[in-house]
């Protein structure tokens, strides 16, 4: 019996070796699977926090928590969201996809892709449980600037152990990923012929490697700082406050590349696929996720224009973040005229694909405002900032794992998806989203302050539109949920040509090389 075979075996086995065989599994698809499922739990989680603040924001006073659940609520939220559900839910997608796209059988280190997945629960674990501690939760923002984040208790501690437990969990995967790409490539994949969404995992992990010891460092000089009489932020002592901001953003804005650049990948994907038409202008795509790269790296200071820097670095900083609107401009430009008269259908993953290139560039060009100096003074910590982050975080990120969900899923489950269901997830999403975040610009371009608990009667109405929003954006996504589990427990069977479009229509122009097929490893004679 062939080592397949045993593996498809072992889903008919007793209950009890079957969660040995999760607990213990080195399979990469079981692994993926594993981060999928913790990510989706995660986002839930996540979004329930987001709606108790939302549920708080939706008339101005005083309602529901007491003001210190709300900073507590925000921390968490952001912090759940981030490395509990998008960063494992696009480590997932590697697992699952970047062997099979270059040929290799697994991972190439199969026992330590176990390990760095386990870690994340105990992780997030260990994050949640400050809740329940006598001193609360954090409640200094993801941040966690000094002095503020300084104020908890006992709870503080486990909420750094935490933070160190997620980063080694993120540098293991990634060091696994390199370690598969670079290794374990089929004969005659040469870099250049790789898929794109495998070009964004490679650089997104060499990202990873190079900034998560830097907010290992930062979280550390927190912890002397409040347990052991050091004084790296503490001015009282000698320290600098302001020395941490640069230390944490010096993680934080590669943070948000590693956030997105996988669903670029993941985007670069779909778009040929639903246009039947080849990627345009593959060469300048990897080139330009690599200038992205670069160029995150020394953009951090954009976060800190209101601290009082010399204008040498305030117009460094401002003219060094434009720059990277010219390599993402690239992408958006050559997903265009990959559609361009393209033999285009509107399946779900199309539908959350064109959704990212839409609302994805709305986030970009408020970014590049809060590029402009002068300008992000006054928008500084406003709600326009947080309708900035959340068009390139929920309809960017959110919408690509979504359409890597629907895209993927025949392949992953041997079954189609409800299409009618799923359009009906994709449209009620975009209304809701939009309903939740667009107001936040008009509000914060008016003057209100974000994480605050209460507000002016005068953004009352924008408000209630966006709790209204958050809510309809929750509940939406249960439908999802119930997709996918329809989907993996049966339905209508998918064939090896599940994307060959509405009609059976076939491609318009020569496929691209079949990249994609190597599911089991050859036969050796």
């Amino acid at each position: 019996m062939s080592a397949v075979d045993t593996h498809h075996d072992e889903h008919h086995a007793p209950p009890a070796s079957s969660i040995k065989r999760w607990l213990f599994t080195t399979n990469h698809k079981d692994l993926g699977t594993l981060y999928l499922w913790f990510a989706l739990i995660m986002f839930f989680i996540g979004g329930a926090m987001a709606l108790i603040i939302r549920l708080e924001l939706f008339q101005p006073g005083l309602q529901f928590v007491d003001p210190s659940f709300f900073n507590q609520m925000t921390t968490m939220h952001a912090l759940i969201m981030i490395f509990g559900a998008v960063m494992p839910a696009f480590v997932g997608l590697a697992n699952w996809m970047v062997p099979m796209m270059i040929g290799a059988p697994d991972m190439a280190l199969p026992r330590m892709n176990n390990w760095s997945f386990w870690i994340m629960p105990a992780a997030i674990g260990l994050l949640l449980s400050t809740l329940f501690m006598e001193s609360g939760g954090p409640a200094g923002g993801w941040t966690m600037y000094p002095p503020l984040v300084l104020q908890g208790g006992d709870s503080f501690a486990f909420f750094i152990f935490s933070v160190h437990f997620m980063g080694i969990s993120s540098i293991m995967g990634s060091i696994n990923i390199v370690a598969t790409i670079l290794n374990m490539r089929a004969p005659g994949m040469t870099l250049l012929k790789m898929p794109l969404f495998v070009w964004t995992w490679l650089i997104t992990a060499f990202l990873l490697i190079a900034v998560i010891p830097v907010l290992a460092g930062a979280v550390t000089m927190l912890l002397t700082d409040r347990f052991f009489g050091t004084s790296f932020f503490n001015a009282a002592g000698g320290g600098d406050p302001v020395l941490y901001q640069h230390i944490f953003w010096f993680f934080g804005h590669p943070e948000v590349y590693i956030l997105i650049l996988p669903a670029f990948g993941v985007i670069s994907e779909i778009i040929p696929t639903f246009a039947r038409k080849r990627l345009f202008g593959y060469a300048s795509m990897v080139y330009a996720t690599a200038s992205i790269a670069f160029l995150s790296f020394i953009v951090w200071a954009h976060h800190m224009f209101t601290v009082g820097m010399p204008l040498a670095g305030e117009l460094f900083f401002m003219f060094s973040t434009m720059m990277i609107a010219v390599p993402t401009g690239v992408k958006v430009f050559n997903w265009i005229a990959t559609m361009w008269r393209g033999a285009m259908t509107f399946e779900t993953p199309m539908l959350f694909a064109l959704g990212f290139v839409v609302m994805f560039t709305i986030g970009g060009f408020s970014g590049l405002m809060l590029a402009i100096t002068p300008a992000d003074i006054q928008y500084h910590d406003s709600y326009f900032v947080v309708a900035h982050f959340h068009y390139v975080l929920v309809p960017g990120a959110i919408y690509s794992l979504m359409a890597a969900a629907y895209y993927w899923l025949p392949k992953w489950t041997g079954h189609m998806y409800d299409e009618k269901l799923g359009q009906w997830h994709f449209w009620l999403s975009t209304i809701f989203v939009n309903l939740l975040f667009f107001p936040m610009h008009f509000v914060g371009l008016a003057g209100m302050p974000r994480r605050i608990p209460d507000y002016n009667l005068q953004f009352a109405d924008m408000n209630a539109l966006a709790s209204v929003g958050a809510f309809g954006f929750g509940f939406t996504q249960i439908l999802f949920v119930y997709i996918i589990v329809k989907a993996v427990r049966g339905g209508e069977k998918a064939t090896d040509q599940v994307w060959d479009g509405a009609d059976g229509l076939e491609w318009t122009v020569p496929s691209p090389a079949p990249y994609h097929t190597f599911d089991t490893p050859p036969d050796v004679k």
